[in-house]
């Protein structure tokens, strides 16, 4: 890492951004995103901002842009700069503006449909056009398609269908799959020009060598969007699927011959399961239900799960020919006799949810410096500007806030919330041992704290967490507690789910941008933010170091009796232990003293031995090691365990005279 380098660039950075603010002024990770949204909103987003009482809707989002900071943090484990981070958010911010084809290019049908598409992007979509600059299309990804033409590849038999979407200039064609032939009749089929698709498991090839045309191959998961404001569909839904109801199923009636067409709406989507004596065949439960309230189970075995990338909660599902087998058959544990299975004659139509929009005002903890401009009013005498954004809501009426343009804060948090992102510190850590993967912890920022149940799919999987830590957490849900006091939930199955330790974070001391240096004269009792210091080990005759075993996962000690048991997780973990450090030790700077504890990882990189190493050493030579480390140099990370209105976290190593944990530590020249 260039040093000197890295700060003339920050130099130049923080003379850029002298006029940003936040409400926590020394939280550089924060003043960094809104430094980033003022460089990527243009000029003429800016002025509308100013003027106009509702925010552009093309500005980025606040956990939009730190979501790629971190995720670049992470790709760049020794350092990031200014101008890397904004490269990448520059590049990832110009592909999620790109849209459309040009004037000229858009076929009439997009064009049409366009004006009238409401509903929201499902999470794996990808355009047409990246499918040709990166020439690789996933199995999972998703092509939310327009049918642009249907043809016959000349002298044969084959479909084909030209392909566009609404973002891309590009087309591209696909081969139809065999199940698919008796929709895609060239003069009455429904498969026609105009018509939406959605498609997954799509392989890609190339017509010929040296050629860029790329086509795809035939994917059985294709699904057939209808509109019941087109006459056509809507007699097509009436004719063929209201004859039947969910509750008519009979299995003597199959046996019979007899076929069903049912229609149904997506209540919920189910997570991956695992079935087999190996674990090895996938399988996903959607449960439907029609006007009647009744509800049956849809499933889908093996490959067929990515089936599911296509629905979406609330839209209504057409279901022509599904295979009805036995709960028992299934091996499904439910109190209904019957469920339906993706068949091999099993064509599917949607209805798509449409996705509502309501007009969320700006909460008053945005009434500061937010990105460049300041939301006021232009004469100050008339006090704050109420600005309004415009965000999509689910199904249920939660409020999707995954593009809110700020920061959310803890006192504006409120019922059915969803997506929402907060950073804070960890205050308080509870295991909820009466709820097997639960975990709660209690999130402050400088508005207030409130406590966050997670919910993991096994235990504690990010790594080592403590009080004082400083975290990210993107995914959040609020909704109010029977109680009517507000609960914030976390599911760590559900997509765009993200949890992060910022104070442990490998890029952190190497990252200028992202850190503020401090003395050690600066540590405060009462502070709570990470603090970044250039130390000497000090007075080592004095330190404290121990070997114990912790669980590998959560970086936690453990408990021997009859097994390992975690004292953090609560689990089992009799293969997942190591030998971990257990530091305390005094560093120095020349301004201050401190007595600080380290575990784990940064244990190793203090003693620059590790644990395995440390433990085949003789007794006298574990007793004189430390005293050569005396003097030696390093950056360290320092975050406050024991502020004042901290918990006792359930678990943690938490000394009694040192306040201090040492998060991350680099060797310094």
């Amino acid at each position: 890492m260039n040093y000197e380098r890295d700060a003339m660039e920050v130099d130049n950075y923080n003379n850029n951004n002298n006029n940003i603010k936040d409400a926590n002024e020394d939280d550089p990770f924060v003043k960094f995103i809104d430094y980033a949204i003022s460089i990527l909103i243009s000029p003429t987003e800016e002025e509308e901002e100013e003027n106009d009482v509702v925010v552009s809707s093309d500005r980025p989002g606040w956990s939009w842009v730190a979501n790629r900071v971190i995720k670049t943090c992470k790709a760049y484990s020794s350092g990031v700069t200014p101008a890397i981070l904004l490269s990448e958010l520059s590049q990832a911010w110009a592909e999620n503006q790109r849209g459309g084809y040009s004037k000229k290019k858009r076929p009439e049908c997009i064009d049409h449909l366009q004006k009238n598409q409401k509903r929201g992007k499902l999470p794996n979509t990808v355009t047409i056009d990246s499918i040709y600059e990166k020439n690789f299309l996933s199995l999972t990804s998703v092509i939310e398609a327009v049918v642009v033409d249907a043809f016959l590849l000349p002298g044969t038999n084959f479909y084909m269908l030209t392909l566009g979407d609404f973002w891309s200039s590009n087309t591209i064609d696909l081969y139809l799959h065999r199940r698919f032939y008796d929709l895609a009749d060239l003069k009455n089929g429904i498969l026609r020009k105009g018509r939406e698709i959605f498609l997954t498991g799509c392989y890609l090839r190339t017509t010929s060598r040296g050629s860029g045309h790329l086509r795809l191959l035939p994917t059985e998961y294709l699904l057939i969007l209808l509109d019941q404001d087109e006459d056509d569909d809507a007699m097509l839904l009436g004719a063929q699927f209201c004859s039947d109801s969910l509750s008519s199923i009979s299995l003597d009636a199959v046996n019979e011959g007899f076929s069903y067409s049912l229609y149904a709406r997506i209540e919920s989507i189910g997570s991956l399961d695992v079935q087999g004596k190996f674990s090895s065949l996938q399988r996903k439960q959607i449960t439907l239900v029609d006007n009647d309230n009744f509800r049956i189970k849809f499933l889908l075995w093996g490959d067929q799960v990515m089936l599911a990338n296509l629905f979406s909660i609330g839209s209504w599902l057409a279901l022509d020919r599904p295979y009805v087998s036995s709960c028992i058959d299934s091996t499904l544990d439910s109190s209904e006799e019957i469920c339906l299975e993706y068949g091999s004659v099993t064509q599917l139509y949607m209805v798509p949810f449409i996705q509502h929009e309501e007009q969320v005002s700006v909460a008053l903890t945005q009434n500061h410096f937010q990105g460049s401009k300041l939301l006021t009013a232009a004469d100050p005498s008339q006090g704050p500007k109420v600005s309004q954004v415009t965000l999509p809501c689910d199904s249920r009426g939660a409020i999707d806030f995954s593009n809110y343009p700020f920061r959310l804060f803890v006192t504006d948090l409120r019922d059915k919330m969803s997506s929402i992102s907060i950073y804070g510190v960890v205050t308080d850590i509870k295991n909820n041992y009466n709820q097997e993967c639960v975990f709660s912890l209690r999130i402050e920022d400088t508005t207030g704290g409130i406590w966050a149940k997670l919910h993991f799919v096994k235990s504690w999987s990010f790594g080592k967490i403590s009080i004082g830590h400083t975290v990210y957490i993107a995914g959040l849900t609020c909704s109010m507690a029977k109680h009517k006091s507000l609960e914030v939930s976390w599911h760590e199955k559900e997509g765009g789910c993200l949890f992060v330790n910022l104070s442990c974070l490998p890029a952190l001391l190497n990252s200028l941008c992202l850190h503020k240096s401090s003395s050690l004269s600066d540590l405060s009792a009462n502070s709570s933010n990470t603090h970044v210091c250039r130390i000497w080990l000090d007075q080592i005759e004095y330190c404290h170091l121990n070997l114990r075993y912790s669980h590998a996962s959560c970086g936690h000690t453990v408990t021997k009796n009859l097994g390992f048991k975690c004292n953090f997780c609560g689990c089992q973990c009799d293969d997942d232990i190591v030998r971990s450090f257990h530091f305390k030790v005094t560093i120095a700077d020349d301004t201050s003293k401190v007595l600080a504890w380290c575990t784990g990882d940064v244990g190793t990189e203090l003693l620059q031995i590790s644990p395995d190493e440390f433990h085949n050493l003789t007794e006298e030579e574990q007793i004189m090691y430390p005293s050569s480390l005396e003097h030696e140099r390093f950056i360290v990370a320092l975050v406050n365990t024991k502020r004042e209105g901290f918990g006792t976290a359930d678990g943690l190593v938490l000394d009694d005279d040192s306040s201090w944990e040492i998060t991350r530590a680099l060797k310094s020249d």
